[in-house]
């Protein structure tokens, strides 16, 4: 360990989370703040608003109140924990375990620019960018400020999560869809990344479907069969039960997408079927730990889908891409379920970059040639 953590020196500018969900919520923060305040070797500089928020355990308990503060400090890293440790038990913090309920809890988040390793501490805090009601007030602060470790602000990292929080969690499958309108690089970039990261790619099997030709072509009749033949080979790839736990997936899809085509391709007879039908289908997949949606031009794309010359393609024209394109923004505008990275069709060539992204929002291994990692 580096004991530098130990050492006082020049002041360095500190970020700590402060929550409460037992007894008197916003006396004890506020308590907590005063001690900070009064604190030796630590001012307090500027506070966030509080605000009311879930707790992330599984197990039903009281709402948290939440805030961030910014302070400074001449302590090193591991004095400046001791002092919020020695806060918490003052204020009665009764330890038992990471998702118990607590009078207060004061994480540092941040400590400058520091990384730091430690069997006592870990900074930044390693899933404060899972975090919404941590974002939000860090974004009060200081937005612009990069993330030490990931390297991108924190205004970003914010609207990855789109209001929403989450946990990494090993127990369940790591999968990762790829979202898109048709022609912008989706199963390109999967198969780019899949190599990349060492796992398993899963593509949809497009010229599989025996309708989709009929119905590019103006066969309104198929599209409900065209549209069944997609949701259940869809929701039979990404199945729950037979994707593992913990194992990491990328498909060059997002499951949700079928209501977007199913809306656009069906008369309200069908739609009123599929509508029947798709919830059984839903209920048995996989969710998404992670979504990277792709944007680019509708007419980059539809240029696109006449190079690679797939002929059932070719009656696609711009203004259905134009609603396509619509479509799958109102999806993400209300996109609660996982971080979603947006990214354009250039970046998407950016293959470490993304990489290195992906590790932050997943908890598995990948798979190799060689076996896993």
């Amino acid at each position: 360990m580096d004991n530098s953590g130990y050492k006082m020196g020049k002041p360095v500018t500190a970020y700590i989370g402060l929550g409460s969900n037992l007894g008197d919520r916003k006396n004890y923060i506020d308590e907590a703040l005063r001690r900070l305040s009064e604190a030796e070797h630590v001012k307090l500089v500027k506070v966030s608003d509080i605000i009311e928020t879930t707790a992330l355990s599984s197990t039903e308990q009281p709402k948290f109140l939440n805030a961030i503060a910014e302070l400074k400090t001449t302590f090193g890293a591991m004095d400046l924990l001791k002092t919020l440790n020695n806060i918490e038990n003052d204020l009665g913090r009764t330890r038992r375990g990471q998702w118990w309920p607590r009078t207060i809890d004061l994480d540092l988040l941040l400590f400058g620019t520091e990384i730091l390793k430690s069997p006592d501490l870990t900074i930044p805090h390693p899933q404060m960018h899972l975090r919404s009601f941590v974002l939000n007030g860090l974004c009060q602060l200081n937005g612009e400020m990069l993330h030490p470790i990931m390297e991108v602000p924190f205004r970003e990292l914010k609207a990855r999560l789109n209001g929403c929080d989450s946990a990494l969690d090993p127990d369940k499958p790591q999968l990762i869809s790829i979202a898109g309108i048709i022609g912008v690089g989706k199963t390109t970039l999967a198969k780019k990344l899949a190599v990349r990261l060492g796992c398993e790619v899963i593509l949809e099997p497009y010229d599989k479907n025996p309708f989709l030709a009929d119905v590019y072509a103006g066969e309104k009749k198929l599209a409900l069969d065209s549209e069944l033949f997609f949701l259940t080979g869809r929701a039979k790839q990404v199945e729950a039960d037979k994707l593992e736990s913990g194992r990491i997936f990328i498909t060059d899809y997002v499951f949700g997408k079928e209501l977007i085509y199913a809306r656009r391709l069906l008369d309200a007879r069908q739609l009123a079927l599929y509508n029947e039908i798709h919830p059984r289908f839903a209920g048995q997949v996989a969710a998404p730990v992670l979504v990277i949606y792709m944007r680019d031009s509708v007419q980059n794309c539809l240029d696109r889908i006449h190079s690679r010359n797939r002929p059932y393609e070719q009656q696609i024209e711009l203004e259905f891409l134009h609603g396509l394109d619509s479509d799958y923004e109102q999806l993400f505008k209300s996109w609660k379920s996982c971080p979603v990275i947006r990214i354009s069709t250039l970046q998407g060539n950016d293959i470490d970059y993304l990489a290195d992204q992906i590790k932050y929002y997943t908890s598995g291994h990948f798979v190799t040639a060689g076996g896993t990692k």
